[in-house]
């Protein structure tokens, strides 16, 4: 029992709220985030601690120790986003070699490690020495023949199903979000939704561990993909260390927005602005720290040097002219589709080397340009015998029996790769599609360019090949073409535009070549929109159903806000609080009986003039502590959200004050306000729902999954395919 005097005095048990609870400000999960709220919660605890270091220097400080931990988490996530990526990298060589066999001197070497140690090594036979050993003259003492070419295959084909079983039981049991690509689930958490455990630590640990696995099993899928998940694993991992980030989800998303970069720090700038995974704003802050921790995964990547040539390329090349399914009958046998895709991949693949060999070697040896020291197959050619040009300078030639074999050969894979690669991606495993996307695009790229070569070399007096293209003279590079065709192929699957072509810089080295390979973007991106505006991402984002607006879809339907805005005609009245006149039994009952993520409050339900806005959660956790910690709050006590609670008569229940969980500034719209409008509010301003109303009488409530719905609606699709709130 209290009377007006106690309620006003400071200290009160009523304001206990003043003071913060544990949870208050979390979400539950599958759930959106209001990033103005979140905004505003920062900027209150900065401005409060910048009030503070005036007091002492103990304040002063822990001011400069908050201003410095963004730079601090990123340095910890560029260490151990760097390391992940050269051991990954690492690991792969040396698993995906050992189904073909194993090095003597040290077991953890690859093939090419082994034989970089061997003094035996000639260069006519690089790949060949007396440390590495196939598992046939391991085992039988058969290096050639039948006998050992079965053994060889039937290994290859047992150390990938072994490979790829132990990755998909390791995720179903362990972890079942390390599955996939995870680049729509990091776009649409990057949009402000909550996907609890996505980015936690079992998920770290098993997508590095399963990654390796997969990618070693020889299935058709990459690692850079996957690799971005990795990144923001870190990234969440380290920012829950420290408070700033780990109380505020805004200041957390500025953290995983660092981490999608492929630990590059040019690719920062230029997915900035594209559309592969920044949908909404890039802060000039966040640009800058970004910045830092892909240099410092950079230099820590560079120290492990995985590529083996002291370089961070992944296809380095120097040319030497100046240019998921959703339901499938296997689907609901995850491990079974992973055993049977891996076994049809193993048998298939085996007989050609094309398809035999890493994806990733496949397309350093389609990038690379034929010099005279090269042994390719792609590389006989017929030479002159009086040739006198210097290496670096090697003239069109006649192509010799070994390149009309690898063509057939490069024509039976890239229908292998195209095929086999619908299949494997979206399977329960981790599964990247830049690399098998690429590896498509430089087949076709590759033969293309052998074919025209061999056009400019026999018909250097036809109209296009005549002005530049002499006989003798070096005309046409294969390797080029396969480097632009593989830009192509990912452009075309991805939509992406500018960071493509940095992408492709990145890996090859080639920056002479960014103008045909920005024409290759472009192109791509106008044939594959003809086909859908959707890029694979994106398709996988609607596929599974997540609320995210995307800043590519127009909306130019001329609807009102008052069109959208529920309840509808017919439907029951909009669920309210009312600010002085329902008890704490009366909000409980409310919440029990709807599933809302919040509740408009009014001053009455005949005003119905809007008061703020008060989240579903926060009301839950506010009662249940102040039923902990207040004696005084029972079923019957009135809920207060105003700021000075009226006089109580003596033997009224003690009141329960709500003023500080509520959201006095809602976003707001009028009832005649376009659609159009609307719906660039919520994607620049990451809205959760905002509420409409006429004169300042509450109408409605739109929400993002509203909106999503909508115009989901008047694109003839089905609405209800917006799953989440």
């Amino acid at each position: 029992m209290v009377n007006a005097g106690d309620m006003n005095g400071s200290g009160n048990l009523m304001d206990f709220l003043d003071e913060p609870f544990p949870d208050v400000g979390t979400y539950e999960d599958f759930h959106t985030i209001d990033w103005l709220r979140e905004k505003s919660r920062d900027t209150d605890r900065h401005r409060k601690i910048t009030s503070k270091s005036k007091e002492s220097i103990w304040e002063f400080i822990k001011s400069l120790l908050d201003a410095w931990s963004g730079w601090v988490v990123m340095l910890l996530i560029g260490l151990l986003a760097g390391t992940l990526a050269g051991v990954i990298d690492l690991a792969v060589d040396w698993m995906t070699d050992l189904k073909e066999g194993v090095c003597l001197s040290a077991f953890w070497y690859s093939h090419e490690q082994c034989c970089w140690t061997s003094n035996e090594t000639t260069f006519d036979d690089r790949d060949k020495c007396p440390q590495w050993q196939k598992w046939s003259e391991l085992l039988v003492n058969q290096s050639e023949g039948a006998s050992a070419y079965i053994l060889n295959y039937f290994l290859y084909i047992m150390w990938a199903l072994c490979f790829a079983f132990l990755a998909v039981s390791l995720v179903r049991v362990f972890a079942p979000y390390a599955c996939g690509s995870g680049i729509p689930e990091i776009k649409t958490i990057l949009s402000g939704f909550i996907i609890r455990g996505y980015l936690g630590k079992w998920t770290l640990l098993i997508k590095t561990v399963t990654l390796v696995l997969v990618v070693s099993s020889g299935l058709s899928l990459g690692k850079e993909g996957p690799l971005v998940h990795v990144a923001c694993c870190c990234g969440n991992f380290f920012s829950s260390l420290f408070s700033k980030y780990s109380k505020n989800e805004g200041k957390r998303r500025e953290v995983r927005l660092a981490q999608i970069t492929f630990y590059s720090p040019l690719q920062i700038c230029s997915f900035s602005k594209d559309s592969c995974l920044v949908s909404y704003y890039f802060p000039l802050k966040t640009l800058w720290r970004s910045f830092f921790a892909a240099l410092v995964a950079a230099f820590t990547l560079r120290s492990i040097n995985p590529f083996g040539n002291s370089r961070l390329v992944l296809f380095y090349v120097e040319y030497h002219t100046p240019w998921r399914r959703k339901t499938t009958r296997l689907g609901k046998y995850p491990v079974l589709e992973v055993i049977v895709i891996t076994a049809i991949t193993a048998i298939i693949a085996y007989p050609n080397p094309y398809t035999r060999r890493s994806t990733s070697e496949l397309i350093s040896e389609l990038f690379n340009d034929c010099g005279a020291l090269e042994s390719s197959q792609l590389c006989d050619y017929i030479n002159d015998p009086n040739m006198t040009r210097p290496v670096d300078d090697i003239p069109d030639r006649p192509a010799g029996p070994g390149v009309y074999t690898a063509m057939w050969q490069l024509a039976l894979a890239l229908v292998f790769k195209i095929v086999i690669t619908i299949f494997t991606f979206g399977m329960k495993i981790p599964s990247g599609l830049f690399i098998p996307s690429m590896a498509v695009g430089a087949m076709a790229g590759r033969m293309v360019g052998i074919g025209v070569e061999q056009l400019a070399y026999h018909h250097h007096d036809w109209i296009i090949f005549r002005n530049w293209c002499r006989p003798g003279a070096d005309c046409v590079t294969p390797g080029l073409y396969a480097m632009v065709g593989a830009a192509a192929c990912l452009g075309g699957v991805t939509r992406m535009t500018v960071s493509l072509v940095v992408i492709m810089f990145e890996l090859t080295g080639g920056l002479e070549y960014i103008v045909p390979l920005m024409a290759a973007a472009v192109t791509s991106k106008w044939v594959a929109d003809a086909f859908g505006k959707e890029g694979i991402y994106e398709a996988h984002i609607h596929l599974n159903g997540y609320p995210f607006l995307d800043v590519k879809d127009e909306f130019t339907h001329r609807t009102l806000a008052t069109d959208v805005m529920r309840p509808r005609r017919g439907e029951a009245p909009l669920s309210v609080l009312t600010q002085d006149s329902m008890t704490v039994e009366d909000v409980e009952t409310l919440i029990k009986e709807t599933d809302y993520n919040g509740f408009p409050v009014v001053v009455s339900k005949d005003s119905e003039r809007l008061i703020g806005f008060a989240q579903r959660r926060e009301l839950i956790l506010a009662i249940k502590n102040a039923r902990q910690r207040q004696d005084g709050v029972v079923s019957n006590s009135i809920v207060y959200f105003t700021e000075d609670p009226p006089e109580l008569p003596p033997n009224s229940p003690h009141p329960l004050k709500l003023r500080r969980i509520l959201n006095l500034s809602p976003f707001t719209v009028t009832d005649h306000t376009p659609m159009e409008t609307v719906v660039d509010i919520f994607r620049k301003l990451g809205l959760r729902q905002c509420l409409v109303t006429r004169s300042g009488r509450l109408l409605g409530i739109i929400t993002k999954k509203d909106v999503l719905r909508h115009m989901a609606q008047m694109a003839n699709q089905d609405p209800e395919s917006i799953m989440f709130n």
